[in-house]
């Protein structure tokens, strides 16, 4: 038995290391993955989600739209800006006068499918780079992940 098996108790092997940087590093190297094919469309990654989100879900309220997209309000503000700038979304009235609505623009729609066909081929490209098997693995600890910390959220802001 390893150092780090007898370290957990179950006999698995204990992460080595910081799961946040490990995590970061993974996203930075997606990150410049899906840019180098996306980027060409004049959108970066963050800017192809949330015009993705928006012509699949919108027209959304902000609010609603950051919490599918987990989030928060400036982040979201501050990605909108661009996009709006562009003519690619319009952000107008929404149910009341204190609420307002996202939603894309017929440009906005063509961008979309513009940037959603170099994201095919990057996620191609990914899936053959690491082999199908290891991007389902990945998508299922991932979701796994995000649900066990959200129930942990739950649970902190709930009272007993």
């Amino acid at each position: 038995m390893t150092r780090h098996e007898a370290s957990s108790g179950t006999g698995a092997v204990a992460p080595s290391g910081c799961t946040n940087l490990k995590l970061r590093q993974l996203d930075r190297a997606l990150t410049r993955h899906y840019d180098a094919y996306v980027a060409p469309t004049g959108l970066r990654n963050t800017q192809y989600s949330l015009l993705s989100h928006v012509v699949r879900l919108g027209p959304i309220r902000p609010g609603e739209l950051a919490a599918c997209m987990r989030l928060d309000a400036s982040t979201l503000t501050r990605n909108l800006q661009p996009l709006v700038a562009q003519g690619w979304l319009v952000l107008g009235p929404g149910e009341d006068a204190r609420s307002r609505s996202v939603s894309a623009t017929e440009a906005g729609r063509e961008k979309r499918a513009e940037a959603q066909r170099a994201w095919k081929q990057a996620q191609l490209a990914l899936n053959a780079r690491l082999g199908i098997a290891r991007v389902a693995a990945l998508h299922a600890v991932v979701d796994d992940c995000i649900a066990a910390l959200d129930a942990a959220d739950d649970d902190i802001k709930e009272p007993s």
